[in-house]
């Protein structure tokens, strides 16, 4: 019995390291240095950025940025819809999530792609807003 409650436990404690990503709404939104409008302003956010949630407390929400640095959002600034930056230079999206496949296309670093489908193995499944779509290495983006 003891076993159960440990290996429950285990289980639940996995879940609560998942990491929840947002995406800025459909307009530039502030970010600040506190959970209020009063507190400094340290960056606008671009409509689509992918932000890491930290927790909300209220109508605000802190967040991590690809950089690593923590600031505070509202939270009706920001979208379920899903993104990913790319972090790595002239990345090949491939046709499949394998290294040998064909490039659909290529990104440069920074650009902003949809989130297709999760991640699997290692790859993830994105779209250009172009409507091109294909397969890249969770490692050579961020936001998945």
């Amino acid at each position: 019995m003891k076993l159960f409650w440990f290996a429950t436990l285990l289980i639940g404690a996995g879940n609560a390291n998942a990491l929840e990503f947002k995406s800025i709404g459909s307009v530039p939104a502030i970010l600040y240095d506190a959970p209020s409008q009063k507190g400094v302003k340290v960056f606008v956010a671009p409509r689509g950025m992918p932000l890491e949630v930290i927790f909300t407390y209220g109508e605000w929400t802190k967040v991590r940025d690809a950089s690593g640095d923590l600031s505070w959002i509202e939270a009706k600034s920001l979208s379920s819809k899903h993104t990913v930056v790319v972090t790595a230079a002239n990345l090949k999206v491939r046709s499949s999530a394998e290294d040998g496949s064909a490039p659909v296309f290529i990104a440069d670093k920074g650009l902003l792609l949809d989130l297709a489908e999760p991640v699997a193995s290692g790859w993830v499944k994105v779209k250009h807003r172009d409507g091109l779509a294909g397969y890249v290495k969770t490692t050579e983006v961020w936001g998945d």
